[in-house]
């Protein structure tokens, strides 16, 4: 039998998803630095930073070849190809509609590659997300190889919300997705052929019985989940009865954050055959001198404004990116494209930032995402990606974001006040969550009728010029963020969950060492240097913004 001394090989199966990959990343460098094999499968746009790591990278499509032989990849696999072979390829079906009557379908296609890939590498355990790769976990399942889900939203309370958004922003509701689960016989046959075939007990109806359910968290000795006890979205009685009769263990661990100058999974478009789509994710090769004009800054008592709205509404995603309007009643078109959205925060930005020298005003770091499309002030550092981790950790006096997970808890770990400018997901959860909180202000996306765009792009940057935190003081951002960071020492999640889970195993002991080191990181994370104190809007208090 191996021993915590020897070498083991680790699997990570995340998606093309960087707000979904990247709290993996410190996981797979501390297991590397370790002497172990850490083995990523996931698309090429994610190859640099998972290389990083000291991760060795394979791809999807090489060994998922009963799935992609004969079909076009896409941003969710293969799904553009299969709504075409079973007949889904009118306009008038939906993504929604498409997704939930093929999910099962292209996971039958890919459980075959990912059970020979983990087999070939003699995998001791695998890390996956249980959010997009439920293949991981069943393919686990079936070799018998014990698993651990990272779940990287505000714990599994907020699944049920952020599904009926996501449903809503389809123009779907829960009764007709319901149909959908029941309906579609090919999907009803994928489903009792891998349970005859691996004996994996899938439910046509997983994501019910009930509502928000992640059925494969069933099957993994513990689940990781990226925030903080204080800060998770409460469960349903009926949810929480759930998990609990199914053995679901939870343990909190805060944002995973990476050391500095680690290269993040960044925005990209996607396009299987470009070179040039392959690599924009690629983090820049100036990122640490945009930390040393940050720390500059700060140095002179300079003010530093971050902005950034996420990698997924600026790539080239057809459903949620940088084309995509959302679906509204009736499945009808309507509200801002994420470029209008986009375009309408970044001038915001620069209307309140702006200055005509570069050593003027506030210091502006902003990220595009692949887009390059804008006219910046001179003041502003526009990139496609910016190291957001390290720049909010030498210190920032505002942080205009998407909101999604990761950047949520990192401005909070950091404490830098926030204004929300949320796309889709659970975004506006996390939006909502930050005025609660008292640590900023969320500015909703409209959803005017297409004809009515440009004059809602219009006030939408007008109204995220005009807002601004509205909290008491500066101070009180940071004792939370500070109060956050303890909970996540104190808790000491990863050790205790690992050791108590995997010490049966006697293989797997080592997870605790390499999360740990993950969370000790949070535990001392601060900002370099104290913030100044931020007024309330005409309290006269506190030192004033150039707004």
């Amino acid at each position: 039998m191996k021993t915590a001394q020897q070498q083991h090989v680790f699997a990570f199966i995340f998606p093309m998803a960087s707000g979904h990959i990247n709290p993996s990343l410190p996981v797979a460098r501390a297991l590397a630095s370790l002497g172990h094999e850490v083995h990523y499968l996931c698309r090429e746009q994610m190859r640099q930073a998972i290389e990083d790591t000291g991760a060795i990278f394979h791809s999807d499509i090489d060994v998922e070849t009963e799935l992609y032989d004969g079909r076009s990849p896409d941003l969710f696999g293969a799904l553009e190809s299969l709504r075409h072979e079973f007949g889904l390829g009118d306009e008038s079906v939906n993504f929604l509609e498409f997704m939930t009557k093929l999910k099962n379908i292209q996971l039958e296609l890919m459980l075959p590659g990912v059970i020979r890939w983990l087999g070939d590498l003699q995998a001791t355990a695998v890390m996956y997300c249980p959010l997009m790769n439920p293949e991981a976990s069943y393919a686990s399942k079936f070799l018998g190889i014990p698993s651990v889900a990272l779940l990287t939203i505000a714990g599994p309370g907020s699944c049920p919300r952020t599904f009926d958004e996501f449903i809503s922003m389809c123009g779907g509701s829960r009764e007709e997705v319901l149909e959908m689960c029941l309906s579609f016989q090919p999907k009803l046959e994928a489903t009792r052929r891998m349970n005859d075939r691996y004996g994996l007990g899938i439910s046509d109806t997983e994501m019910f019985e009930p509502f928000g359910k992640l059925a494969v968290l069933s099957s993994s000795a513990v689940t990781l989940v990226t925030t903080c006890e204080d800060l998770q979205d409460p469960m349903s009685e009926e949810l929480a009865a759930y998990y609990s009769g199914a053995g679901v263990k939870f343990e909190t661990v805060g944002p995973l954050l990476d050391v500095e100058g680690a290269r993040r999974a960044a925005g990209h478009r996607f396009d299987a055959t470009s070179a040039d789509g392959a690599g924009a994710g690629a983090q820049p090769n100036d990122d640490a001198d945009i930390v040393a004009r940050v720390r500059v800054a700060r140095a002179v008592g300079r003010q530093v404004i971050a902005v950034s709205m996420g990698t997924v509404i600026t790539g080239d995603s057809p459903e949620v990116g940088w084309a995509a309007r959302p679906l509204g009643p009736g499945g009808v078109r309507r509200g801002l494209t994420g470029q209008e959205l986009c375009r309408a925060a970044w001038a915001a930005a620069f209307d309140a930032f702006g200055a005509e020298d570069a050593e003027a005003g506030p210091l502006l770091i902003v990220a595009l995402g692949p887009q390059s499309e804008v006219r910046p002030p001179a003041n502003a550092i526009c990139r496609p990606s910016i190291p957001q981790v390290d720049v909010l950790k030498a210190g920032v006096d505002l942080f205009l974001t998407h909101g999604g997970q990761n950047s949520f808890t990192e401005s909070l770990a950091s404490g830098a006040p926030v204004v929300v400018c949320p796309g889709f997901g659970d975004q506006p959860v996390n939006a909502r969550r930050a005025e609660a909180l008292g640590v900023g202000l969320q500015v909703p996306r409209p959803e005017p009728e297409i004809k009515a765009a440009a004059e809602a792009a219009a006030r939408y940057r007008a109204e995220r010029r005009r807002r601004r935190p509205r909290m008491a003081t500066r101070q009180r951002c940071v004792v939370l963020a500070h109060r956050v960071v303890r909970r996540f020492r104190h808790e000491n999640p990863a050790a205790l969950a690992l050791r108590a889970h995997f010490a049966w195993h006697g293989r797997c002991g080592f997870w605790v060492a390499s999360v740990r080191r993950g969370s000790q990181k949070m535990a001392g994370w601060r900002t370099e240097q104290p913030l100044p104190r931020l007024a309330r809007q005409g309290d006269g208090a506190g030192d004033a913004l150039p707004w």
